[in-house]
């Protein structure tokens, strides 16, 4: 019986050894090689396209980047927009309620002042000398005396609570204030202030009191 076939039997193994050396050296002639033109311009079109895709996504970035600092900067400027006014209206309320408060104040006052001086008008202008006699001469002439220092004591208060009926402006009225020189700082005058300013306010009642006095002195005499 013939033994079994073997392959190996018809092949050259120096003829396949110098077939495996000359394809590696081939392949390692072509690795080594210098690259062609086509290659190189190839080469640099790929380079050029990734370039290309980086700056499209660079400029994204960017545009990106400046949207967010915007969004930013407004939202900055919305909270400090909203800190001042909410700190500027609240104390606006504050000073408009007091200023008003003053003003309606001021406003009574001045309408009591004003009714105060047209009763004391019409009293001086109810003075008709012309109808004095020579009997009740002493009398008429204390009663117009009390009725014009009547009349004077209620202008100098006037005066003291509106300084506009001296000749002062507004700007002068407002420097007295923050001065402390205003009547409604009383506490903060000296003894020998309050006392000049009491006397020129009392003065005109003495007067008339002494003469008052005197007129029913000298009728006295005469009975």
């Amino acid at each position: 019986m013939p033994s079994d076939y073997d392959a190996t039997e018809f092949v050259d193994g120096d003829f396949q050894a110098h077939k495996t050396s000359y394809s590696a050296a081939i392949g390692s002639a072509s690795t080594l090689r210098a690259p062609t033109r086509e290659e190189v311009d190839s080469k640099v079109a790929a380079a050029h396209q990734r370039l290309a895709e980086k700056k499209r996504e660079l400029e994204e970035l960017e545009r990106e980047r400046s949207v967010l600092e915007e969004t930013r900067r407004r939202q900055m400027e919305f909270h400090t927009g909203r800190e001042e006014m909410a700190h500027n209206l609240t104390r606006g309320l504050g000073l408009l309620e007091e200023a008003e408060f003053n003003a309606r104040r001021d406003a009574e006052q001045m309408a009591k002042t004003l009714a105060d001086f047209r009763e004391a008008l019409a009293k001086v202008e109810a003075i008709r000398e012309e109808n004095w006699t020579k009997e009740g001469f002493n009398v008429e002439l204390t009663r117009a005396l009390t009725t014009l220092e009547n009349a004077r004591m209620e202008w100098n208060s006037a005066r003291l609570k509106f300084p506009v009926l001296s000749g002062k402006g507004m700007e002068e009225e407002e420097g007295e204030t923050e001065n402390g020189a205003t009547p409604a700082n009383l506490g903060a005058q000296s003894f020998w202030q309050l006392c000049r300013l009491g006397l020129a306010m009392t003065w005109p009642v003495a007067l008339a009191g002494l003469i008052a006095a005197g007129v029913f002195v000298a009728l006295l005499l005469r009975r």
